[in-house]
């Protein structure tokens, strides 16, 4: 079994669904697109959806980490990324769509208001991308790239403060999550892969770093997601962060 993913650098869904590839022992081939204008790479590959992460995977087209982690637990059921027991499961589901629907547009949003302002961190997200050319040459075209992304992903100043006044709650959903065991177990399952990303974006940016030291969700992205590319300066008005 072989399979092609369809990722954008330093997407945290992207790594999602590499990790459960990795998790399933499945050889793959990674193809990173460029942010905001790999929608037409999508299509001329044949999906019908426009976000990644996009897999070919023996023959047939799966878009989205909720969708991937179903197909890949049908072709090849161990490891799981679901628990067996029923009511484990429900309570990993639950987790994993709210890591989906809620938690996973944050960073994304804000990762991408930073780089509104500021895009001198913008070749450590690109670190280790196989884009087909040249980290320095990527960057030197990021302008307008950054500008359609940040319009795409609805990364303006009123929803980056909303979202940094959401973090703490957002942040102590995962922390109870970890409590209660529903992530955070002996085996990564769907929903750690889906938070954990999530988390480890966050904490490349230098603003939310006091925000996240001492967390039980940051040691647990550093589980899930070591290493994680990018660093972003500081860029955002002490009073959005409370301050």
């Amino acid at each position: 079994m072989k399979a092609t993913l369809f990722a954008v650098p330093a997407s945290h869904p992207s790594l999602a669904a590499e990790l459960m590839l990795r998790i399933k022992g499945i050889e793959y081939r990674r193809v990173d697109l460029v942010a905001a204008v790999h929608r037409a790479a999508l299509r001329a590959a044949g999906f019908k959806g426009m976000t990644v992460p996009a897999i070919r995977l023996d023959g047939a087209r799966v878009q989205g980490t909720r969708n991937i982690a179903l197909a890949l637990d049908a072709l090849r059921p161990d490891p799981p990324l679901f628990p067996r027991d029923p009511a484990r499961r429900e309570a990993v589901e639950r987790a994993e769509s709210w890591g989906d629907e809620v938690y996973q547009p944050v960073p994304r949003r804000l990762v991408w208001a930073a780089m509104r302002r500021d895009r001198s961190g913008l070749a450590t997200y690109l670190e280790g991308a196989k884009l087909g050319f040249p980290v320095p040459l990527a960057v030197r075209l990021a302008p307008p790239v950054v500008r359609l992304a940040a319009h795409l992903n609805r990364a303006t100043d009123e929803n980056a403060r909303r979202d940094l006044a959401a973090l703490p709650g957002l942040l102590d959903r995962v922390d109870a999550l970890l409590g209660d065991g529903t992530i955070g177990g002996s085996d990564l399952n769907a929903a750690d892969l889906q938070i954990g990303t999530t988390t480890a974006l966050l904490a490349t940016l230098e603003d939310l770093r006091p925000l996240l030291e001492g967390r039980p969700a940051l040691e647990h992205a550093r589980r899930v997601a070591p290493g994680y590319p990018g660093r972003a300066p500081s860029v955002f008005p002490p009073a959005w962060l409370g301050r």
